[in-house]
């Protein structure tokens, strides 16, 4: 069982100094529109994982007017209690801790204290680029695998590399056709790793997506996932030594496994020009909540639940399924933002679980 009893947030987004405590193992958290209900829930997240849910630059997370930033939780995880302390010193330096001993890498932490959110901008994920769903498949591998995270971080270190090669060899005219080839050699390796990871999780994964999203919308509505990768032709280095003189006139590596895709449709025609808002909503609440379920599968615990403003996303009994779903059919920890208190109450009652309230500036 994984559960995060306490958070204490120093210079944190619009806290000053502040702390929460988690009695419950569902908790709603109400309040109006800029009253810290989804930065507590980023909060949670960036102990999770070292960085904010929403791509912001460290200092960009500092509360107004000050310097640095200290974020505190004390877990349980299967009876053991653990302590996750993340600073931001004055000097931008970050610094992340396990209950008092420092991380040699953020990376080591990585899955230690898996979580899942949900936000209004995630309808990116099925309506918007494909970097937007490579992101999530990285994010959930990475918590799953930590050779899938290091191949992944030697992947994209190499390939700023290349790129940055050739870009050299564009301004003065002379590549380095010895290093390119070592790079090359480097990025394949990494590259056909990393491939043969997302190929065998996406033949899991795809079914569990299908699967999810007909039990939240009632019927398929003829959607189809698919991944696909330049991968699927040749291997890495072919794929290298077949487009380096397009990568010379382009200045940047433009195939390999940073441009996979999962490529979402409905019936003949790409999902995002043809669904409607609420097969939208459900499409992403299926991908989320399947990502939810593979990291309990292979954690072996429940990772934690964050949904922020969801009521606004789905109707009353797709709401109720949804709830029903994470809050009666595991034991995991569940966080849900709203902005009515009384919305809240009535649809958590209605699970018939025991739940907590926190109300913020109401």
């Amino acid at each position: 069982m994984f559960r995060l009893q306490h958070i204490a947030l120093v210079q944190f987004r619009n806290y000053a100094v502040q702390s929460f405590h988690f009695p419950n193992r569902i908790m709603g958290i109400c309040g109006s529109n800029g009253s810290g209900k989804t930065n507590l829930l980023d909060a949670i997240y960036y102990l999770s994982f070292s960085r904010s849910y929403f791509s912001r630059p460290d200092t960009q997370n500092v509360h107004h007017g000050t310097q640095g930033l200290r974020l505190q939780g004390d877990y349980t995880l299967n009876g053991q209690a653990h302590t996750v302390t993340c600073i931001l010193r004055e000097n931008n330096r970050k610094e992340l801790s396990l209950d008092q001993t420092p991380y040699k890498k953020f990376s080591d932490h990585i899955g230690r204290f898996p979580a899942v959110m949900i936000a209004p901008d995630d309808i990116e994920l099925v309506a918007g680029p494909a970097e937007e769903r490579r992101k999530q498949t990285d994010t959930l591998l990475s918590q799953i695998s930590p050779p899938y995270l290091q191949q992944l971080i030697d992947y994209n270190k190499l390939l700023q590399q290349r790129n940055s090669l050739l870009k050299q060899a564009a301004e003065t005219g002379m590549l380095d056709e010895a290093l390119l080839g070592i790079l090359d050699e480097q990025l394949a390796r990494n590259g056909d790793a990393i491939y043969a990871h997302r190929k065998a999780f996406f033949a899991q994964y795809i079914p569990l997506v299908q699967e999810i999203y007909q039990r939240i919308a009632g019927n398929d509505n003829g959607i189809s996932l698919r991944y696909e990768s330049h991968l699927e032709q040749t291997d890495t280095l072919g794929l290298l030594r077949q487009n380096r003189s397009r990568d010379r006139i382009l200045q940047r590596t433009s195939a390999g496994i940073h441009r996979d895709d999962l490529v979402l449709m409905m019936g003949e025609s790409p999902f995002r020009s043809t669904a409607s808002q609420g097969q939208r909503k459900s499409l992403l609440f299926a991908i989320k909540l399947a990502e939810w379920q593979v990291l309990r599968e292979q954690k072996g615990f429940n990772p934690i639940l964050l949904l922020d403003d969801v009521f606004e996303k789905l109707d009353e009994a797709r709401m109720q399924q949804l709830l029903q779903w994470v809050c009666t059919e595991s034991d995991g920890q569940v966080f849900i933002t709203d902005t009515h208190p009384e919305r809240m109450k009535q649809q958590l009652a209605a699970t018939g679980m025991e739940f907590g309230i926190l109300e913020m500036g109401i």
